[in-house]
Protein backbone atom coordinates (compact mmCIF):
# COMPACT_ATOMS: atom_id res chain seq x y z
CA UNK A 1 0.00 0.00 0.00
CA UNK A 2 3.32 2.17 0.93
CA UNK A 3 4.60 1.89 -2.59
CA UNK A 4 1.17 2.92 -4.10
CA UNK A 5 1.02 5.92 -2.23
CA UNK A 6 4.59 6.75 -2.80
CA UNK A 7 3.51 6.14 -6.58
CA UNK A 8 0.90 8.61 -6.81
CA UNK A 9 2.86 11.21 -4.36
CA UNK A 10 5.85 10.73 -7.35
CA UNK A 11 3.42 10.72 -10.78
CA UNK A 12 1.66 14.35 -8.76
CA UNK A 13 4.98 15.74 -8.24
CA UNK A 14 6.26 14.41 -11.39
CA UNK A 15 3.16 16.15 -13.49
CA UNK A 16 3.34 19.68 -11.39
CA UNK A 17 6.99 19.86 -12.10
CA UNK A 18 6.20 19.57 -15.97
CA UNK A 19 3.98 22.62 -16.11
CA UNK A 20 5.08 25.32 -17.31
CA UNK A 21 5.92 28.44 -15.27
CA UNK A 22 3.12 31.60 -15.26
CA UNK A 23 4.63 34.20 -17.41
CA UNK A 24 4.33 37.51 -18.55
CA UNK A 25 3.79 38.35 -22.18
CA UNK A 26 3.36 41.30 -25.13
CA UNK A 27 1.91 40.55 -28.24
CA UNK A 28 -0.29 41.87 -30.95
CA UNK A 29 1.29 45.48 -31.08
CA UNK A 30 -0.44 48.15 -33.33
CA UNK A 31 0.07 51.98 -34.59
CA UNK A 32 -1.42 54.42 -35.56
CA UNK A 33 -1.57 53.86 -39.59
CA UNK A 34 -1.73 57.68 -40.67
CA UNK A 35 -0.15 60.74 -40.03
CA UNK A 36 -1.25 63.49 -42.62
CA UNK A 37 1.73 66.27 -41.67
CA UNK A 38 0.30 69.59 -42.03
CA UNK A 39 1.53 71.64 -44.90
CA UNK A 40 4.17 74.17 -44.73
CA UNK A 41 4.97 72.27 -40.70
CA UNK A 42 8.82 72.46 -39.80
CA UNK A 43 9.34 69.74 -37.34
CA UNK A 44 5.83 69.57 -35.79
CA UNK A 45 5.58 67.96 -33.05
CA UNK A 46 2.66 64.94 -32.76
CA UNK A 47 1.50 61.85 -30.51
CA UNK A 48 1.79 58.64 -32.10
CA UNK A 49 -0.09 56.26 -30.20
CA UNK A 50 0.34 51.77 -30.11
CA UNK A 51 -1.20 49.27 -28.35
CA UNK A 52 0.45 46.22 -26.76
CA UNK A 53 -1.81 43.11 -25.96
CA UNK A 54 -0.15 41.99 -22.23
CA UNK A 55 -1.07 39.11 -20.58
CA UNK A 56 0.19 38.65 -17.06
CA UNK A 57 -0.33 34.65 -16.27
CA UNK A 58 2.04 35.23 -12.71
CA UNK A 59 0.76 35.51 -9.30
CA UNK A 60 2.33 38.87 -9.08
CA UNK A 61 1.32 42.10 -10.34
CA UNK A 62 3.87 43.33 -13.02
CA UNK A 63 4.90 46.90 -13.12
CA UNK A 64 6.22 48.72 -16.26
CA UNK A 65 9.09 50.90 -15.38
CA UNK A 66 10.44 52.55 -18.80
CA UNK A 67 9.02 52.18 -22.39
CA UNK A 68 11.42 53.02 -25.63
CA UNK A 69 10.50 53.43 -29.24
CA UNK A 70 12.38 52.76 -32.54
CA UNK A 71 10.90 54.07 -35.78
CA UNK A 72 12.93 52.77 -38.51
CA UNK A 73 12.03 53.95 -41.97
CA UNK A 74 11.13 51.09 -44.17
CA UNK A 75 10.44 53.08 -47.53
CA UNK A 76 9.76 56.08 -49.09
CA UNK A 77 7.42 57.47 -51.60
CA UNK A 78 8.44 60.73 -53.67
CA UNK A 79 11.32 63.45 -52.04
CA UNK A 80 11.68 62.05 -48.43
CA UNK A 81 14.12 63.93 -46.08
CA UNK A 82 15.25 60.87 -44.96
CA UNK A 83 17.02 57.81 -46.02
CA UNK A 84 15.47 54.33 -46.04
CA UNK A 85 17.39 52.44 -42.79
CA UNK A 86 17.33 56.15 -40.89
CA UNK A 87 16.43 55.14 -37.13
CA UNK A 88 14.42 57.74 -34.99
CA UNK A 89 15.05 56.95 -31.24
CA UNK A 90 11.93 58.48 -29.19
CA UNK A 91 12.49 60.00 -25.85
CA UNK A 92 9.97 60.47 -23.28
CA UNK A 93 7.73 57.39 -24.14
CA UNK A 94 4.49 56.87 -22.25
CA UNK A 95 2.18 53.93 -21.03
CA UNK A 96 -0.66 53.47 -19.29
CA UNK A 97 -1.58 51.28 -17.15
CA UNK A 98 1.75 50.94 -15.61
CA UNK A 99 1.30 47.62 -14.28
CA UNK A 100 -0.79 44.65 -14.95
CA UNK A 101 -2.56 43.31 -12.48
CA UNK A 102 -1.97 39.30 -11.65
CA UNK A 103 -3.71 36.91 -13.62
CA UNK A 104 -5.28 38.94 -15.59
CA UNK A 105 -4.84 40.80 -19.21
CA UNK A 106 -4.41 44.71 -20.37
CA UNK A 107 -4.28 46.56 -23.34
CA UNK A 108 -1.00 49.17 -22.49
CA UNK A 109 -1.93 52.41 -24.16
CA UNK A 110 1.79 53.92 -25.44
CA UNK A 111 2.57 57.31 -26.73
CA UNK A 112 5.09 58.31 -28.76
CA UNK A 113 6.14 61.84 -29.30
CA UNK A 114 7.01 62.57 -33.31
CA UNK A 115 7.59 65.35 -35.47
CA UNK A 116 6.68 66.06 -38.94
CA UNK A 117 8.25 68.09 -41.88
CA UNK A 118 6.09 69.48 -45.25
CA UNK A 119 6.28 71.40 -47.92
CA UNK A 120 3.16 73.54 -48.35
CA UNK A 121 0.45 71.41 -50.04
CA UNK A 122 0.31 72.12 -53.70
CA UNK A 123 3.54 73.72 -54.19
CA UNK A 124 5.31 70.54 -55.26
CA UNK A 125 5.47 66.88 -55.27
CA UNK A 126 4.36 65.09 -52.18
CA UNK A 127 5.99 62.68 -50.44
CA UNK A 128 5.27 60.01 -47.34
CA UNK A 129 6.90 57.64 -44.96
CA UNK A 130 6.68 54.20 -43.93
CA UNK A 131 8.12 53.32 -40.82
CA UNK A 132 8.57 49.78 -38.83
CA UNK A 133 7.93 50.52 -35.28
CA UNK A 134 9.50 48.50 -32.35
CA UNK A 135 8.71 49.02 -28.70
CA UNK A 136 10.71 47.97 -26.24
CA UNK A 137 9.44 47.03 -22.16
CA UNK A 138 11.29 47.43 -19.04
CA UNK A 139 9.22 45.85 -16.52
CA UNK A 140 9.64 44.03 -13.27
CA UNK A 141 9.08 40.36 -15.39
CA UNK A 142 12.08 41.33 -17.17
CA UNK A 143 12.94 43.44 -20.63
CA UNK A 144 10.86 42.87 -23.68
CA UNK A 145 10.75 43.76 -27.24
CA UNK A 146 7.89 43.56 -29.44
CA UNK A 147 7.20 45.36 -32.89
CA UNK A 148 4.32 46.61 -34.49
CA UNK A 149 2.34 44.28 -36.80
CA UNK A 150 1.74 47.40 -38.91
CA UNK A 151 3.69 50.93 -40.27
CA UNK A 152 3.42 54.33 -39.26
CA UNK A 153 3.04 56.53 -42.60
CA UNK A 154 3.92 59.43 -42.31
CA UNK A 155 2.19 61.93 -45.20
CA UNK A 156 3.15 64.98 -46.54
CA UNK A 157 3.11 67.41 -49.43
Amino acid sequence: MRAAIAAAVAVIALAACSQPAPTFSLAGASVDPTHWCPGGASNAGYDLHAKIDARNDTAKPVTIDAVSAKLTLAAVNGPWLEPVGQVYDASAVGVTPTTVAARSRATLDVVIPSACTSNRYGSGSSSSGNYNVTLGLETSAGAFTVTASNRHEILAA
